[in-house]
């Protein structure tokens, strides 16, 4: 199935009363004495989605996993709802694409239900919770890939009901760390029109990861250049047309986000 295309405008869209923003103040990491992330300040505001780019080992999965609670850091992270009141977010979490084994014998079914549920994929499903795992593959247009055995998944497939299971709840936040990994180049504008439709009609933030920055113009309401700490962050072209940009992957873009020499 293909989404129709969004018009995506990377203004900041207000959201509805209760939504949220995520404040990182001066955030750093050190893991076994080694300098991981310094002074890593930015806002994500409701309903934007943020690109994080940086080369390989610049820190973001670190990032990641400094907001998701899974490693100790300094400096602040906060929620806030509507109005400056502190909260704890619900965040969604899609890593980066795991491999499976071709032969492996489960379904989407047998997968979805023991992640959300712990059924044994060794026994039959029961109705109700096919129902519930079907209603969340709905979300992402995947109620077809129900059947479908985990290890013959296409690399979009594999994302799309890895961002099902992201979205079981709802979250107010939704990370996704390389969703582009994988995925061919017909499927990166689908998985990134699904996105900006999810972002929509469910009223929540994005913040993700990428190596291609041929998506970024049309999605990205803010981008994040990182190596260790934040070089800049703007608007796409502010940031792709940037020094610190061609500094970092040596690389000089045109308008639409080619390279040139």
């Amino acid at each position: 199935m293909r989404f129709a295309k969004q018009t995506h405008s990377r203004i900041p869209m207000p959201g509805k009363p209760g939504t949220c923003r995520l404040q990182v103040k001066d955030l750093g990491v050190t893991l076994e004495g080694e300098s991981i992330l310094r002074e890593i300040s930015f806002q994500l505001n409701c309903r934007e989605i943020v690109a994080l780019i940086g080369p390989n080992g610049a820190g973001k999965s670190s990032l990641f996993r400094s907001i998701l609670g899974q490693i100790p850091y300094t400096g602040s992270i906060r929620f806030e709802l509507a109005g400056g009141y502190p909260s704890h977010p619900k965040i969604g979490y899609v890593p980066q694409s795991p491999s499976f084994d071709r032969g492996y014998p489960i379904s989407v079914l047998d997968f979805f239900a023991a992640a959300i549920s712990r059924w044994p994929v060794f026994l039959p499903v029961p109705k109700s919770l096919r129902e519930k795992v079907s209603e969340c593959l709905e979300r992402v247009h995947g109620e077809a890939l129900l059947h479908k055995p985990i290890g013959a998944l296409s690399g979009g497939e594999l994302q799309r009901v890895l961002l099902a299971l992201a979205l079981e709840p709802i979250p107010q936040i939704l990370i996704l760390d390389e969703p582009l990994s994988g995925v061919d180049v017909g499927g990166e504008h689908l998985l990134m029109d699904m996105l900006d439709e999810i972002r929509q009609t469910y009223d929540l933030s994005i913040l993700f990861s990428t190596h291609d920055f041929s998506t970024l113009r049309q999605y990205a309401d803010k981008v994040i250049l990182l190596q260790q700490a934040i070089l800049k962050v703007g608007t796409p072209a502010e940031v792709l047309h940037s020094s610190e940009f061609q500094s970092v992957f040596h690389l000089n873009l045109g308008e639409e986000g080619g390279q040139t020499p």
